[in-house]
């Protein structure tokens, strides 16, 4: 399935402006449910501007609709992007995500080893050479190689890694693994979210009592006198 050119700007937008669901949003924009929670919480490490997907063509008023009046209905690309055509070779990675390829190839030989040297090199644009010697750990640098989430590293997206799992479980006659930390992590997120909205209110309920009464504030204190430079006001 197409996606946008920029997911995260799209979801931003789509965020702000419809009634679409998270989980419509995230099919759509090939991204996590946990990153458009964030995107729409303010928890994404920088505020991102949104990209309006129906003035890039590839979404209608009508498709939106559509999709604001059935949460099951799933958003089709009104035109696809237009390929970024390349010679034939490993994928593209940007100069300073390279020193990570790596880490996330011995990433997925310790969780996935029934994922093939062919896919991990589509995942995360190597050679097999490299993702042999790491597996065979006679990399030059395998001293220096920790695995990590080559999602979380950027190298590749979680919708791709998960197809490339489920192949990797078919091929060995293994039911396709299922992803339960999904409700987990959303509870999770939402509890420490709404914890701090109540924090933050209780703060400024007795502060409005304090200035009332008047009292000098001392909410944002960490010891008498001294104020936390780094609480933002209310």
């Amino acid at each position: 399935m197409a996606q946008p050119l920029m997911p995260h700007a799209t979801a931003a937008w789509l965020v702000d402006n419809t009634a679409l669901s998270f989980e419509q949003i995230a099919e759509f924009c090939g991204l996590h449910i946990l990153e458009i929670q964030a995107i729409a919480d303010d928890t994404a490490a920088t505020k991102l501007t949104g990209r309006d997907p129906i003035r890039a063509n590839e979404l209608t008023h009508e498709e939106i609709e559509k999709a604001q009046n059935d949460p099951e209905y799933r958003l089709t690309m009104h035109k696809e992007p237009d390929p970024i055509r390349r010679t034939k070779g490993p994928r593209y990675t940007p100069v300073s995500k390279r020193q990570d390829k790596p880490d996330g190839i011995a990433w997925i030989i310790r969780n996935h080893p029934d994922v093939t040297d062919g896919a991990i090199g589509k995942l995360i644009g190597t050679t097999r050479t490299t993702i042999a010697a790491i597996r065979e750990r006679s990399h030059w640098n395998m001293a220096n190689i920790q695995p990590k989430d080559p999602v979380t590293l950027g190298l590749t997206s979680q919708r791709e890694l998960d197809a490339a799992v489920i192949k990797a479980a078919k091929a060995a006659g293994a039911p396709a693994p299922t992803d339960t930390r999904l409700e987990g992590d959303r509870e999770a997120l939402i509890v420490e979210l709404r914890a701090e909205r109540e924090q933050n209110a209780r703060d400024a309920e007795a502060a409005l009592v304090a200035a009332e009464a008047g009292e000098p504030d001392t909410s944002d204190e960490i010891v008498p006198g001294i104020k936390d430079p780094f609480k933002k006001p209310v």
